[in-house]
């Protein structure tokens, strides 16, 4: 096997395996030679994203795709459908389970996905429900897991359990018969979502009835989506080339600031932790530092944008009203085209460099990567053992953010195969995620609500101040205009407009950072952790305290889906800018 423990350095792209075992000897050829030109082709498309295969090694299809990543030097990953001592009378003969062991031997990982099998269904035999049981649920785990599904199928529909059929629509609907409810069904339906990606290469199977569906041809292969308009195409669909290409841009990202991260990171594991996390939780958090730094680099290039432009507007709308109360000369009006020239630039740098949508991109990622982290060590699982911690995360949102989940799908390959059941987890999640008053995020939240309170208590000093030098400045008007010289007639006109043009530049820059808004959504997460710490220091019972951990992540990857919608529709253009200057 290869080093496993090398540190993952950007997100691979994930492509996992399902296909039929009984393939036609004269199609493996071209089989192989399809498979391996589509690994070249994402290799070169998105060279930041090293590619990762998935498969479980079964006879056939996930032999054949595993042989290529192989001679590619892509990394195998192998997760069991049991364990392997019950998973090696699955192959026929003794130069399959040879092979099989040669491959694991090259894998990247290699991890049993064992479980209890609960009672089969109503209606169906319960020696073959825990026969077809195991590969279901590897159907389910490798379909939560991937980018692309690649599917040696020949397009027929099929009622075996866990079969490549029920993988594929599994893939395609969240449905997978005698597992997954028909809600769940329900529940995807008018969503869309990015995880529906299948690349089909039709084969015919060596049995009886072997030819495909008549609707394929042997051989023949397309992309497989969703889409409405076109399900299936010979290009990547549009959508899925936006989120393959925002999650190379991170990788691309990560990369250039590899040093300036690792030596300014800030991880959730810590330095002196003496529990036992479990595994594939480092990963989670090697990528949670890199998406929480590349957000704070970005934040400081978006907030440092808009106090250029906001002071440019400020000074815009100055040397106006100097222009228009004091003296009309031709300068001022120079100097107002110049401050918006700065503004404009500055502007144009940031949105160039796409600074404020990867501060809030790589913000909501890391936010996202926070839950999955505590859930994971905190062996906090979903009810439905079909889903997963990215599986709702912004689903109903701007489907340009499915590259979020898709990086998510990443951080838990291993963590969501091993559910933690270490008490010890639970504790480290509590003291560290939750905290206290003055630590964790508890003690966050409520520091942020006070600090963005103390800015919105300035911004309304500097509205009653406008506001009664304003009045001041009418009543002198009104009572001693003709008294007045005209050096102070035009200082006190000039003195009004630039305080009332500073409150109004002020009150731009509260909306564009979106104080109000902020001090409410972080009094809300104050209330919703300080609840939870109450909730959690009244019980030591471990379940109670994980079901507790469990609705407090999904009230953050609520609340951060709310953040990131509000603050999307706060940027500034020229428009604003010269709005607020005149």
């Amino acid at each position: 096997m290869k080093n496993s423990s090398e540190k993952i350095k950007i997100i691979p792209l994930v492509i996992a395996v399902t296909g039929h075992r009984d393939l036609v000897d004269t199609e493996l050829g071209a089989i192989r030679a399809r498979v391996k030109s589509l690994f070249l082709e994402l290799q070169e498309n998105y060279p930041a994203n090293p590619l990762m295969v998935m498969s479980s090694l079964a006879e056939g299809a996930d032999m054949l795709v595993a042989e290529v990543a192989i001679e590619l030097d892509i990394d195998l990953v192998v997760p069991l459908p049991k364990s392997r001592e019950t998973y090696l009378p699955d192959f026929r003969t003794e130069q399959a389970r040879q092979r099989f062991d040669l491959l694991c031997s090259q894998a990247t990982q290699v991890f049993e996905l064992v479980s209890d099998i609960p009672v089969a269904p109503v209606g169906m035999d319960q020696a073959k429900w825990e026969n077809d049981y195991p590969y279901a649920k590897l159907g389910i785990y490798l379909s939560a897991h991937c980018h692309i599904l690649l599917a040696l199928w020949d397009g027929k529909a099929s009622s075996h359990l866990g079969g490549t059929a029920q993988v594929v629509e599994f893939h395609h609907d969240n449905v997978m018969p005698g597992i997954t409810p028909k809600s769940v069904a329900a529940q995807q339906m008018l969503v869309d979502d990015e995880s529906d990606l299948v690349f089909h290469i039709v084969c015919s199977r060596d049995s009886e009835g072997f030819e495909p569906h008549p609707d394929h041809t042997p051989l023949d292969w397309s992309w497989y989506s969703k889409d409405v308009d076109e399900p299936r195409s010979r290009q990547l669909p549009a959508q899925h080339v936006l989120i393959f290409q925002r999650s190379s841009e991170f990788a691309v990202d990560a990369l250039q600031f590899a040093e300036q991260i690792e030596a300014g990171k800030w991880s959730l594991i810590g330095e002196n932790i003496e529990t036992k996390l479990p595994e594939g939780a480092e990963a989670i958090d090697r990528i949670y530092y890199r998406a929480d730094w590349l957000a704070i680099y970005y934040q400081r290039k978006t907030l440092r944008t808009l106090f250029i432009t906001h002071w440019m507007a400020f000074l815009m709308g100055l040397m106006f009203i100097l222009y228009s109360d004091f003296q009309s000369v031709r300068v001022l009006l120079l100097a107002f085209l110049g401050f918006f020239a700065v503004a404009t630039a500055a502007h144009y740098l940031a949105k160039k460099g796409a600074w404020q949508r990867k501060y809030l991109d790589y913000r909501t990622l890391a936010e996202g990567l926070r839950v999955q982290f505590y859930w994971a060590v905190a062996g906090v699982t979903d009810e439905n053992r079909w889903k997963y911690a990215h599986d709702s995360y912004l689903q109903s949102q701007n489907p340009e953010f499915g590259w979020i989940r898709n990086v998510m799908r990443v951080g838990g390959i291993r963590c969501d195969a091993y559910p933690n059941e270490d008490p010890g987890g639970v504790a480290f999640t509590v003291d560290e995620w939750v905290g206290a008053p003055d630590r964790g995020q508890l003690g966050y939240f409520k520091r942020r609500a006070h600090e963005r309170i103390k800015r919105q208590e300035l911004t309304e000093r500097i509205g009653r101040l406008s506001l009664y030098v304003s009045v001041l400045a009418v009543f002198v008007f009104i009572f001693a205009d003709s008294l007045l010289p005209d050096p102070v007639h035009v200082f006190l006109t000039v003195l009004m407009g630039a305080t009332l043009l500073s409150y109004g530049v002020r009150e731009g820059y509260a909306y564009a950072t979106a104080t109000k808004e902020l001090i409410k959504q972080y009094e809300f997460m104050l209330r919703i952790f300080d609840n939870a710490h109450r909730r959690l220091s009244a019980t030591e019972e471990t379940e109670e305290l994980r079901l507790v951990l469990a609705v407090l992540g999904q009230s953050a990857l609520d609340e951060h889906s709310d953040w990131i919608l509000m603050h999307r529709e706060r940027s500034l253009d020229e428009s604003e800018i010269w709005r607020m200057g005149s």
